[in-house]
This record gives C-alpha cells, sequence and structure tokens, in this order.
C-alpha cells in the first residue's frame, strides 16, 4: 500500500499549469513540521505535491503561500537525465485529496464581515419589522 497523509503549510503560491491536452496540473511545496524540535527549533520538511485536474484548479484557486492543507496521496518517484546526461531523481506526492484548512480568500472574508457590521450597526425595534 502507499499513501500518505499530510498537513502543512504552502511555501508560496500555487503554480498552475495546463497540459497540451489542456488537463490542469498544479505544484506545491508543502511545509511538514517534524514532530520533534531540534535545540528548541521547530524542524520542518519540503515535500514537493502535484495535483490534478479539479483539485488542481480548486487548490490553484483558493490557496496560497502560507495556507494550511491536509493532503491525501501516494509517494512517487521519478527520474531523468539533466542536460549533463546525469540521472537526476524527483520523489513528490501525488495528491488525490487536498483539504483547505484555511484559504487566501479568509481576508475577503473578514472584510466582508467587518463592513456588514458597519452597515448594520442599529438594534432592530418592534416597530420596524414589516410584520
Amino acid at each position: 500500500m502507499n499513501r500518505a497523509v499530510l498537513i502543512g503549510r504552502l511555501v508560496k503560491d500555487p503554480d498552475l499549469r495546463y497540459t497540451q491536452s489542456g488537463i490542469a496540473v498544479v505544484n506545491f511545496t508543502l511545509a511538514v513540521n517534524r514532530r520533534f524540535a531540534k535545540e528548541g527549533d521547530q524542524q520542518a520538511d519540503f515535500i514537493p505535491t502535484i495535483a490534478w485536474n479539479k483539485t488542481a484548479e480548486n487548490a490553484a484557486k483558493y490557496l496560497s503561500k502560507g495556507s494550511q492543507v491536509a493532503v491525501e496521496g501516494r509517494i512517487q518517484t521519478s527520474n531523468y537525465e539533466d542536460k549533463d546526461g546525469k540521472k537526476v531523481y524527483k520523489t513528490e506526492i501525488v495528491a488525490d485529496n487536498v483539504q483547505f484548512l484555511d484559504t487566501k480568500k479568509k481576508e475577503e472574508t473578514n472584510e466582508t464581515l467587518k463592513q456588514a457590521e458597519e452597515t448594520f450597526k442599529g438594534e432592530v425595534t418592534d416597530s420596524e419589522l414589516p410584520f
């Protein structure tokens, strides 16, 4: 069985692209804190992550640097030859599910709530009700 479940924060905004056939693909790096701190400092692992299709589009739309997410997927290792002919190995998480634990739209939501509170500052009396 090859399953990975991670909770972490994006280290930069997701990078959304489309394949030549129009399939959405997004890449982001997830900073996942280790359980134990080293000499009092919190340590993190930086995990490259890729998602496809609607998951990719939603991640690009709603996530940004610092967003906290839970990712479920599988570990995938691939390799290629660089321009010098040297074999390079790459390990990443292929995300099947990305759960948004907070979003980049958070500030917008807070601003909307603040505006609503300012608009409605008074108390409604019974005489103002239409029924």
